[in-house]
């Protein structure tokens, strides 16, 4: 009775919807290659469609972000076993040992390419199997059926998967990081990133020994997401609205960079979010935003530069920025006031963010998060709920 348990386990961890989605997208892609491979045929004697296609659809439409259903292990490894199987065919005439150096030739030839993907396995034993139907078609059993059904299927796979399942497919390859000789890291190099970067991944996965069905930015995203969802479990249902400071100086779009700047000036912020007449946040104005319009290479003083740039010109025309919507930073980040605390953490510690404008459901300004509020916050919960009522410490 044991055994009927294993019957239970579900192998796709999709929803009712994917599934069907995944389901559709199979018949559409194999009906539609074999229409077109028909109409571009070269001749009635070519198959419309090779038999491997059908398990090459479950990869690409239910397990898309497998590193055997990107573009290349998919192209590569159907052409390569194609010319594999044609060849073994031509050549060897024993069934049984054609066949098998067919599937081992295949998949070596894959593995050094780097372009494992199963299905082309069956491929090459078409050839094989088919007899002189095959046979007598030679090498061009490459072009038709295998490189038709293999370019219409590349572009229905990119098409279905991005548009309708909305896939990241192909899946982003992982990002090889270099730090210049003799320069520091960024707080926004991926080197330092908290939790799980992609070094650790590659070595635990060279340390087990066995393959994982997904790329390592997926592996990395459900990582990262458990780790968020292990904080938010410990840490409690602590919202931005918790820890939020509530009054908040804000600028408008149009207000004039000297009276912008006298504002954060004489009130000592390092920040002021820039909203429109309707308190939506549309971007942020930071001390630095002044500065990166300045000149520093010009022997003058800086209290000289500062005043000429903020200061009203009396012209019509002006060779410099006016108001605050020319100065600031677009678009701005910003969190809902419903949102956990662990959505600041990453921006915070890996964007570089110093406050974040904090929003509600209809995007307008009700307060702003500084770190030391997040600070105070992941010290002690306890705490989270005075915050809001006491000023932030910028």
């Amino acid at each position: 009775m044991r055994f009927l348990r294993f019957l239970s386990v579900d192998p796709v961890n999709l929803s009712l919807k994917g599934k069907v989605y995944s389901l559709v997208a199979c018949f559409c892609s194999i009906f539609f290659i074999a229409l077109v491979t028909h109409i571009v045929s070269l001749g009635p004697e070519y198959p419309m469609i090779v038999a491997s296609m059908g398990a090459s659809t479950v990869i690409l439409f239910f397990i898309p972000n497998s590193p055997l259903a990107q573009p290349w292990p998919f192209a590569g490894g159907q052409l390569s076993s194609a010319v594999v199987g044609v060849t073994c065919a031509l050549y060897i005439d024993e069934t049984a040992s054609a066949a098998a150096v067919a599937v081992g030739g295949s998949v070596l030839v894959m593995l050094l390419l780097r372009c494992l993907h199963p299905p082309s396995a069956a491929t090459s034993l078409a050839p094989i199997m088919a007899g002189e139907s095959i046979t007598s078609l030679g090498y061009d059993f490459v072009i038709q059926p295998v490189a038709i059904n293999v370019a219409f299927m590349l572009v229905l796979a990119v098409f279905i998967n991005r548009l309708v399942m909305k896939h990241s497919y192909p899946s982003p390859l992982p990002e090889e990081v270099k730090p210049a000789a003799g320069k520091k890291h960024t707080v926004s190099a991926p080197s330092h990133k908290i939790g799980i970067s992609e070094e650790d991944l590659n070595r635990a996965l060279q340390d087990l020994d066995f393959f994982v069905d997904m790329t390592h930015s997926e592996l990395s995203r459900i990582l990262t997401q458990t780790e968020l969802n292990t904080f938010k479990r410990i840490r409690g249902d602590i919202r931005c609205a918790d820890i939020m400071i509530r009054e908040v100086v804000s600028v408008d779009f149009g207000m004039e960079v000297e009276d912008a700047w006298r504002i954060l000036y004489k009130q000592n912020l390092k920040a002021m979010p820039v909203t429109d007449r309707s308190r939506r946040v549309i971007g942020i104005v930071t001390g630095h935003d002044f500065f990166k319009f300045i000149n520093l290479d010009v022997y003058e003083s800086f209290q000289d530069k500062i005043r000429n740039f903020i200061r009203r010109t009396a012209a019509l025309t002006a060779s410099k920025p006016e108001c605050v919507g020319q100065i600031m930073t677009a678009p701005g980040v910003v969190l809902q006031e419903t949102a956990h605390i662990v959505e600041l953490i990453p921006l915070m510690s890996i964007d570089g963010h110093r406050q974040i404008p904090i929003v509600d459901s209809e995007n307008r300004l009700v307060g702003m998060v500084y770190q030391a509020n997040l600070l105070a916050a992941l010290y002690n919960a306890s705490l989270a709920t005075q915050i809001g009522k006491e000023p932030a410490a910028v």
